[in-house]
């Protein structure tokens, strides 16, 4: 079974209220595609697929996929505040169960938190969706509308997170200097790449992983450029004090995340690999964003993996991970 851990989807609803908030620019692409920018950087391209589960079923089967696990993507239910944030994650969380409900052998779905909102709201809304939609955990920006993942305000939810065995799944948001990734399309290419990587090395220097053992982290873009820069970490473990409130060196700690195969690169895989491990490594492609490739993966994990370990990466890593089947 062929389980894809990193697709995307957007309700109706909130692709109206992201349009209407005022905060972003919008430009039309081509093939119905909306390109949204910030202080004139593009940062997503909304596709129709995101709003439409036939056209993504027909995707899925052309490239052999038997089961996505659906999230909200950039910028996640963050562009609002308060009870606005807590009605917008309840609105699209209900529509990705419904999608569940409809195509219950295709999808899973990863819940949306209102972290803009209060923490009671938040832990609220986890419990609905981990009781009552039967969701495995929940995606998390690698900041939250601008601010760090690692302010103890959140731990209260990440307690609460923890004591459920939630899957978390780190998803870069708009990076911060945005600003100066006007050209080159820098902000999802660079920029996102780095805002993941930031968040990463804040879970990992505040002691997160230590503090969280029941939370199992996924790391979006094979994981960023975290398992290249390993050994610059374990640098600041033995060099600065603020980086020493760990027990064992930022490389252990990196060895326990799980890490989808969004790079299509296949020195990056072999490098992953070795860093975690092929029981950390699990099939995701991006869809359907425009960078976005279901084939492509299938293709480097078929090149790169060894033949016992490509069953592990392709679907049971993530079977295991998601408690799907069995």
């Amino acid at each position: 079974m062929r389980i894809d851990v990193h697709a995307h989807v957007q309700p109706p609803e909130y692709l109206k209220l992201l349009l209407n908030s005022g905060r972003y620019e919008v430009e039309r692409g081509e093939n119905e595609q909306l390109i949204l920018k910030e202080k004139g950087a593009r940062f997503l391209t909304i596709t129709p697929q995101m709003h439409n589960p036939e056209l993504r079923l027909a995707e899925m089967d052309a490239a052999g996929v038997d089961m996505q696990v659906l999230s909200i993507t950039v910028p996640q239910v963050y562009f609002v505040q308060g009870q606005e944030a807590v009605d917008l994650a309840v609105l699209s969380n209900d529509y990705l169960a419904d999608i569940v409900r409809q195509y219950p052998d295709r999808f899973r779905v990863l819940a949306s938190i209102p972290l803009t909102a209060d923490i009671d709201s938040a832990i609220n809304e986890l419990a609905r969706c981990m009781d009552t939609l039967g969701m495995p955990g929940f995606i998390i920006g690698a900041n939250i509308d601008g601010g760090p993942i690692d302010d103890p305000k959140y731990d209260p939810f990440f307690e609460e997170a923890n004591r459920r065995g939630a899957v978390m799944f780190l998803h870069p948001m708009v990076p911060a200097g945005i600003e100066g990734m006007g050209q080159y399309a820098m902000a999802p290419l660079v920029g996102s790449i780095f805002d993941t990587t930031q968040a990463a090395a804040r879970l990992i220097y505040s002691d997160f992983f230590g503090r969280f053992l029941g939370i199992n982290v996924v790391v979006a873009h094979l994981g960023a450029a975290v398992p290249y820069l390993a050994g610059r970490f374990d640098m600041g473990y033995r060099a600065y004090p603020e980086c020493q409130r760990l027990t064992r060196p930022p490389s252990e700690v990196i060895e326990r995340l799980y890490l989808d195969t969004v790079s299509f690169y296949e020195p990056a895989l072999r490098m992953a690999l070795d860093v975690v491990g092929p029981d950390h490594i699990l099939f995701g492609s991006d869809s359907p964003q425009v960078t976005g490739d279901m084939a492509a993966t299938v293709q480097s994990i078929e090149h790169v993996a060894a033949r016992r370990d490509r069953t592990k990466i392709l679907g049971d890593n993530a079977a295991r991970l998601y408690r799907i089947g069995g």
